[in-house]
Order: structure tokens, then sequence, then C-alpha cells
């Protein structure tokens, strides 16, 4: 059990990942913007992404320590620093990961020169892992029952979702008048491996019987339902093919289905001030391939020596007690899951009215352009138990008619002090941006409790004019 919780928390510490895309939200110089803003200002007359390079991103952190917690070479033993990271963590603690790539993405101006509607596509690989810092379960892992007698450990702390998938999108966005943008998105999901356990609860507890101390009570009292999909066909003895195929393949070609949407918007009070929102990734998958639903359900009660099933004295039949009171069933039945849903929003102030060298051409209408954006973002995704939140200040600049600078200060589940820095240039036709989180970490990343990239490359064709 020690070496599971071991793996755990290791897992636990390289994966905690942050689905807000704080720095890349209304950077609307770089394409990709328009994925957490289908509604978002863009303009051009055709794009489109280096394949596979166009959208990169990975992301780390842990809300509750850091890898120098487990691994700083400061003589403590290492299973004192386990410990140490479990007794400050509670079961509030999470691991949120998300990781995408970007295997293609195009868009266009569809109906003429003057046209303001564009059509995008695209398709992307995504990796969602969500879990509750399970506490009590760490504990007994690492202490046994022994030192807590009295003690109820909850079995609902076990809380967690994983998903791979692949995403194919089409979205369209028009801009309605010169106050108001609007855009949607339609997607098709294919989940090539998913695992769901969010409904547990339950509880083990061992008491002590009054005047007979080396006798004890154990009530195990288990809801434990783990659900799969694409999953139990690697857990076979026969299986003798690819696992990172095998899972490829199902996530792009033999996947259970879903659909889903985005929708977004822009609206200018004035020509400086800008209010923005956006829904991303309403909508749900049928798990429908390779399904398998594990459930233990039931009550056990022990009264004896030994109640945590260890020692060689035990009865020789208790482990048939058990399996009898607390079974495992495996049932085949299709079922249905929620993709994480984010909203966000934001209000910005532009300032420093751009000038041009250039000659004026008075025959044309030429849209103002400012030097500075300053203002506020809003992030919440929907999660078991409770959603997340975050709220951004932000700075923007361009430096030059084609280089733009973005800094951000985050206040989220991971940090109070994580700034991040975004930069988005053009060359040619060749667009390149670099997007990072948590720059104060980047001395020692071994005691950050997160860090994040995004990185990407873009053709990007606009009119002469």
């Amino acid at each position: 059990m020690k070496k599971v919780f071991l793996l755990l928390a290791i897992f636990y510490q390289l994966s905690s990942f942050s689905q807000n895309k704080e720095v890349l939200y209304n950077f609307t110089s770089i394409p990709q913007s328009s994925l957490v803003n289908p509604g978002a200002d863009v303009s051009y007359k055709f794009y489109f992404g280096v394949p596979v390079a166009s959208g990169v991103s990975a992301n780390l952190g842990s809300s509750s320590f850091s890898a120098y917690d487990l691994f700083a070479e400061n003589g403590v033993d290492f299973n004192d620093k386990v410990r140490n990271v479990v007794n400050k963590s509670s079961n509030k603690d999470r691991v949120i990961t998300n990781q995408q790539l970007e295997l293609f993405s195009g868009g266009f101006r569809i109906g003429g020169r003057d046209s303001k509607s564009y059509i995008s596509f695209g398709m992307y690989q995504e990796f969602d892992f969500f879990m509750f810092m399970p506490k009590d379960l760490a504990v007994l892992a690492l202490d046994g029952n022994k030192n807590h007698i009295g003690k109820s450990f909850n079995l609902g702390d076990l809380s967690l979702k994983a998903e791979v998938l692949s995403v194919f999108h089409v979205g369209f966005h028009k801009k309605v008048s010169e106050k108001l943008v609007l855009g949607g998105r339609a997607k098709i999901y294919s989940s090539g491996a998913n695992a769901t356990s969010t409904k547990n609860s339950g509880y083990i507890y061992t008491g002590q019987n009054v005047g007979t101390p080396n006798l004890y009570s154990q009530t195990i009292s288990s809801d434990l339902e783990l659900k799969t999909s694409g999953i139990s066909k690697f857990t076979k003895d026969e299986y003798e093919g690819n696992i990172a195929r095998d899972i490829a393949n199902n996530t792009f070609f033999n996947g259970s289905l879903g659909l889903g949407f985005d929708a977004g918007i822009t609206y200018y009070f004035k020509d400086n001030l800008q209010f923005t929102a956006s829904v991303i990734d309403l909508g749900f998958i049928r798990q429908s391939k390779d399904i398998e639903t594990l459930t233990y359900k039931g009550t056990y009660q022990y009264d004896g020596v030994n109640p945590n099933f260890l020692g060689n004295d035990d009865p020789e039949n208790v482990f048939d007690e058990f399996n009898a009171a607390i079974p495992r069933d495996t049932l085949y039945n299709k079922y249905t899951t929620w993709r994480p849903t984010k909203i966000y929003s934001s209000l910005q102030y532009s300032f420093g009215e751009y000038r041009s060298d250039e000659d004026c051409n008075c025959r044309t209408q030429v849209k103002r352009r400012y030097l500075n954006d300053a203002g506020v973002q809003f992030f919440a995704m929907s999660a078991p138990r409770t959603p997340l939140f975050a709220l951004t200040a932000f700075y923007k600049r361009s430096i030059f008619e084609k280089l733009d600078v973005k800094a951000t200060y985050t206040f989220d589940t991971f940090s109070n002090k994580n700034i991040g820095l975004g930069l988005s240039g053009t060359l040619w036709k060749v667009n390149m941006y670099l997007l990072v989180n948590n720059i104060l970490e980047l001395k020692d990343v071994s005691k950050a409790n997160s860090m994040a990239f995004q990185v990407g490359l873009n053709f990007v064709f606009q009119d002469k004019e």
C-alpha cells in the first residue's frame, strides 16, 4: 500500500494542471485565442496552423506541495517526507490535469473582401485528469489503523476522473456590428479511454472494546464504484498488444462519441472599453466502447484481534467472509460523462492610440488601434463537489505593429502569486507565440506549486490593405 501511495503522490506532483488559459484568453493576435472564446474579435483573410506544432501546451503544479517537499536533499528520510506531505494536505486539495496537442487547424473568411464572417476548423488531442487528494485513504495506507483507534476513515475521499480523447471542431464567427462580435463552435468528441469514480461513500472504523484492550471491533461500510471505457481489455491476462498504440487508435478512429459546443461574445461599450465572455466545452460523451463498471458494495463487521488483516493469526475464513459481505461485481452498462465546462469573461480598457508613420489614406475608414490594454479576467470550471475559480489582472502592450506582449497576475487554487507572460510576433506571414505561467518560480521549478507553458506556429494571411 505504501508503494501504491508513493506512486500516487509522484503522479499528483507531476500532473497537477490547471485548465485556465489566462494568458491566451483574448490575446487576439494569436489565432488559437478563438479556442477559448469563439466570439473573440479576430480578423484575417485566412490562416492555418503548422500541423502538430500550432498549439502545444503543458502544465504542472500542486495545490498542497512541491517536488522539493519530496526530493530535497536535506537529510530527512523519504518516508517522513511523504508523511509530512500527507499530514499537511486535505481532502479538498485538487489534482487537475489538462494537456492539449493541436493536430491541425485553420480558418478563412467567407462572403467576399468586405465580409466579416469567418469559418474555423481543427482537431486536437486532449488529456484530462481530476482527483481530490484521498487524505483518509493515504493516512490509512501509510500508518494502518493501529494508531487511529476510534477514527472513521472516509471512503468518499476517493474521487477521480481521467480521459484521453480527440476533438474535431467547426466554428463560425461574425462581426455583427462595430460594437458586437458573436461566435460559436460545434464539437465531436471521440474518447479513447475513460475512468470515472466520483460517486463513492462509506467508511472504515476500528474501535476497542471496553475492558478488553486486545479485542477490537471493525466495521467497513463500502459503496465504491469505478466506471471504465476503453480500458478493461488492457487488464486481461491474454492481452498482448501495445497499450499506447491501441489507445491512440481508439482515440482517433474507434472511440466512444459525444457532442459539445462553445459560444462567445465580444461587446464594445466604447471604442476603448470592451467586454468578452465565453462558455467552452458544454457537452457530453456517451461511453459505449469496451465498457466495464466495478462495484464494491456492502457492510462487513469483525470482532477480535488483528482487525487490519495483516497478521498471520487471522482466521482462515476472514477473507471469505469479507468477500461475501462486500462482493466485487462487474457490470457492462453504457454511461454518460460530461465534459468539464469552462466559463471565461473579461473587461478591458484600452489607451494610448497607435499612430502609423504611413501616408494617410483618406478614402479608407481605419479602425482606431491602441497600444495598451489593461483589465481583469474571470474563470470558472465545473468539477465534482465544487467548481474551480480564478481571477486575473492583465496588461497587454503592442511593442511594434506585429509584436505584442501580455502580462498576467492570477489568483487561483494553486497560487496567489502566479505571474504569467506571453509573447506573440508575426514575421512575414508566420505567427509565433510563447506563453508561460508562474515565471517567478523559473529560478527553481522544484519548489513551484504550478508551472505552465504554451507554444505554437501559424501562417496568417491578411488583405494587403
